[in-house]
């Protein structure tokens, strides 16, 4: 259960932090300092602008990543606004300054096809062909050897498939899909990805949804195959991160507390005392309610700027 759950993973990073921020911690003990982390971790605000590395470093920590970036930035696709990769690529930054441009480009291909990567992107599209590229980066990384091997000749019992880490995978260009007779054998293509998802220590889409997926086809292509992932929504509901495209804008949770959030300062507003001479004393000093927020690691507010402090409380007011 400690491996599945990436147990040791949450403790090294705990202690690590409680050795960096002891002074600050002493004030209110280990104990509670203990708890409030692991309190974050369940909540998910613990992956709120913190280094990539930590990011991606478990499947909580991605989809917990996921789920907050839909939710601070729902609003986008919400308003019907359209966005490019690199635009795309500043709002994830706001969560994690070093997040990759590669990952960004990556997810902005699967929507585009390579036919102009500077067009602009809706929030949804981008949101999906992104959940996928980040979650399963891995697999994917493998399924496009094994797809560049099928195209070569190579038969399944011979596909040599990448397994160190992500950042150390053979680098392959992707293939080109211009052609409409380009693509493999659907078949002989999950046979390939059925033994992948059986041996990888990585997380892969459920094999009877990818088997669903390649059923239909004779014949698929890369990019086909990385657009029929992001569309399909049995996939979304097995990784859990996202809600139904139907229901990608909706988050009462979240409306409800901005609702709050406004009638509290329209409240102050409106019971504020005035005078005819404008004496700015009569005002009321510091009585703005703070709406509490998951306690989140000390180090983190040093590093940010004063734009990531704006986006500190919109996305503290999410996670409540």
């Amino acid at each position: 259960f400690a491996a599945q759950r990436h147990v040791l993973t949450y403790m090294e990073d705990a202690v690590s932090q409680l050795l960096e921020n002891r002074e600050d911690i002493s004030q209110y003990g280990i104990a509670r300092f203990f708890t409030e982390y692991f309190n974050s971790v369940r909540q998910g605000t613990h992956i709120l602008f913190r280094e990539f590395s930590f990011v991606q470093a478990t499947p909580h920590n991605r989809a917990s990543f996921l789920r907050t970036f839909w939710r601070c930035f729902r609003t986008v696709g919400k308003n019907g606004d359209l966005l490019a990769a690199q635009e795309y690529h500043c709002l994830l930054q706001l969560l994690c300054p070093d997040f990759p441009m590669e990952l960004t480009q990556k997810a902005a291909r699967i929507v585009l096809m390579d036919d102009a990567m500077d067009c602009l992107m809706s929030f949804s599209d981008f949101l999906f062909a992104f959940q996928i590229q980040f979650y399963y980066s891995e697999f994917l990384e493998s399924v496009a050897a094994i797809y560049q091997d099928l195209l070569a000749g190579k038969s399944p019992n011979t596909v040599i498939v990448p397994t160190s880490s992500s950042g150390q995978h053979r680098q392959r260009q992707p293939p080109n899909d211009c052609n409409p007779l380009d693509g493999v054998e659907a078949s002989l293509f999950y046979q390939c990805l059925e033994s992948l998802c059986d041996r990888s220590k990585y997380s892969c889409p459920p094999s009877a949804l990818v088997k669903e997926m390649l059923s239909g086809v004779q014949r698929m292509t890369f990019y086909e195959f990385l657009m029929a992932l992001a569309k399909h929504q049995g996939i979304n509901r097995a990784l859990g991160a996202l809600p139904d495209k139907g229901d990608l804008f909706l988050d009462p949770a979240m409306d409800q507390e901005i609702e709050k959030l406004v009638a509290q300062v329209s409240g102050l507003s409106l019971s504020a005392p005035t005078s005819s001479s404008g004496d700015a004393a009569h005002l009321p000093v510091r009585s703005v309610p703070r709406i509490s927020s998951p306690w989140k690691p000390l180090h983190h507010r040093r590093r940010m700027d004063a734009e990531s402090e704006g986006s500190n409380e919109e996305t503290d007011s999410s996670e409540n």
